[in-house]
């Protein structure tokens, strides 16, 4: 294992993207976002990392039961930042960035998408966690991806909890060029993340300020984002990983007032659900920023 400590020994030899991380966790404004970073440790993966110096980002923190935690879509690890001291007294908590999201290297000519990201989950599985099962703490795009792993790890994962899932329902939609750079470029503009991020919580003026802002845009500069981003638009995103359901006990909390997913997406997902649906008043898009006591308690409640 290679840890953040270890890497920064040899500063000429880090990739940027773990170099632009060290520097970047400094700046960082919101308190909980810089103790989880300080939790971060580089790993090279087999069959993911290209060379040697090609490590993948985790967040490792607590001691109890294992559960592994997805963000969602253009995002990062640190969106679970408020959650993790609610948990960690009593489950080891790991918390990677995605393959090609975060601050991941982006390797060229590298297919972005479902199975890439299944692949990079296997591996962290099998070089992370032994044979004891492992629960699943999934948000938006992250639930859809959770779906799928554990349809092939019945054995490996025994339980989920799915916040606002996204992707659940629907087709695939490629986006082809140049669309997919029109895209990222939107994606950018300061003007769209501070309106996104605002967006995603049920109290904008309340809730979002400075640090918001910061944590939901710093893995734009991470080399190679605008690229991995526009592949995969391109690859059609993730989309009808709800069914068929897991047979692992699955709960899932949806904010009433999500305005990031559609009434449609909503609706589909009560009926794909059904009871194991719970949604919660004063929420938005990102119930384990906007709640976090009460997503805490209801994963704490069935350990």
């Amino acid at each position: 294992m290679t840890d953040l400590k270890d890497t920064t020994k040899a500063t000429k030899n880090i990739p940027t993207n773990q170099e632009l991380f060290n520097h970047l966790k400094g700046q960082l404004l919101d308190p909980q976002a810089i103790e989880l970073a300080n939790q971060v440790r580089w790993h090279y993966l087999n069959g993911i990392s290209t060379h040697k110096l090609d490590l993948y980002p985790i967040a490792i923190t607590g001691n109890g039961p294992r559960a592994l935690l997805l963000h969602g879509f253009d995002s990062s690890f640190l969106e679970f930042r408020r959650l993790v001291p609610l948990l960690q007294n009593h489950n080891q908590l790991l918390i990677p960035d995605l393959f090609g999201f975060g601050f991941c290297p982006r390797p060229n000519n590298t297919v972005y998408g479902l199975e890439a990201l299944i692949s990079h989950i296997d591996a962290l599985l099998c070089q992370l966690t032994d044979n004891e099962p492992i629960g699943l703490i999934a948000a938006s795009m992250g639930g859809a991806l959770a779906m799928e792993v554990a349809r092939r790890h019945p054995k490996k994962i025994n339980r989920l909890l799915l916040l606002s899932p996204a992707g659940l329902t629907g087709n695939p939609m490629q986006v082809p060029r140049p669309l997919d750079q029109l895209g990222v470029w939107f994606l950018k503009q300061k003007f769209v993340r501070k309106s996104l991020c605002k967006q995603a919580f049920a109290d904008p003026k309340g809730s979002v300020g400075a640090p918001e802002e910061q944590i939901a845009s710093l893995h734009l500069n991470t080399p190679g984002w605008g690229r991995s981003l526009a592949a995969f638009a391109r690859s059609g995103g993730l989309a009808n990983c709800g069914t068929p359901l897991p047979k692992q006990p699955i709960k899932v909390i949806w904010g009433k007032q999500d305005r990031i997913l559609s009434m449609t997406q909503k609706a589909e997902s009560i009926a794909l659900l059904g009871s194991q649906l719970e949604e919660i008043e004063n929420c938005g898009h990102l119930p384990h920023l906007d709640r976090p006591n009460l997503v805490a308690q209801r994963w704490s409640s069935n350990n």
